[in-house]
């Protein structure tokens, strides 16, 4: 089983770190590398290939996945929000995607029950309309996790903490776990 792991926005926060908490200056891509190095090494554990990349071209992250070719993508973020007061983990899949969306919806369940944030349900995108790029544009089951909201206060002392970070990534992972081991048992 091959897994491509996409940390959202680029290495080192250069030229584009993502979202940015206004008051302790955390950045989106430097959570989402630890959040995305720590589930490659879980799901690796478990006896998957995975292929990490963090970049900000969209269609290099694409390509690579797709001419890997990966079997499943998982694209980490973190949300942001004008409102300060909007927080919780929510997880997209592209419309039409019946897999996807039972991925997201499996690594949605896992984050809830480890960390406790807002469960803010499953969401999808649509082409061209609120499309997210790598969803539409990769050829395997994908799902996009937005782990918790960096600009509210509740949500981003999570993010800061690497015992947080680490029970995100164990959860992604045991939710592609989760996600296999359902469709190894339709199969039987």
């Amino acid at each position: 089983m091959k897994i491509f792991i996409n940390p959202g926005h680029a290495p080192n926060g250069n030229p584009d770190p993502g979202a940015c908490n206004p008051t302790t200056g955390l950045r989106e891509s430097d959570v989402v590398q630890h959040i995305g190095l720590l589930t490659a090494t879980y799901l690796q554990k478990v006896g998957y290939q995975v292929q990490i990349l963090q970049s900000d071209s969209l269609e290099e992250i694409c390509s690579a996945a797709n001419d890997w070719p990966a079997d499943f993508f998982i694209s980490i973020h973190c949300n942001s929000a004008e409102d300060d007061s909007a927080k919780g983990t929510e997880c997209w899949a592209c419309d039409g995607s019946g897999e996807g969306y039972k991925l997201a919806k499996c690594i949605d369940s896992q984050i809830f029950n480890s960390i406790k944030t807002l469960d803010r349900g499953l969401k999808i995108a649509t082409p061209h309309i609120n499309g997210l790029y790598v969803l539409t544009n990769t050829n395997m089951t994908a799902c996009l996790v937005e782990t918790a909201f960096i600009s509210n206060t509740d949500d981003e002392r999570l993010l800061a903490d690497p015992e947080k970070q680490d029970d995100i990534a164990r959860a992604i992972a045991r939710g592609v776990t989760d996600y296999l081991s359902l469709k190894k048992a339709k199969n039987v």
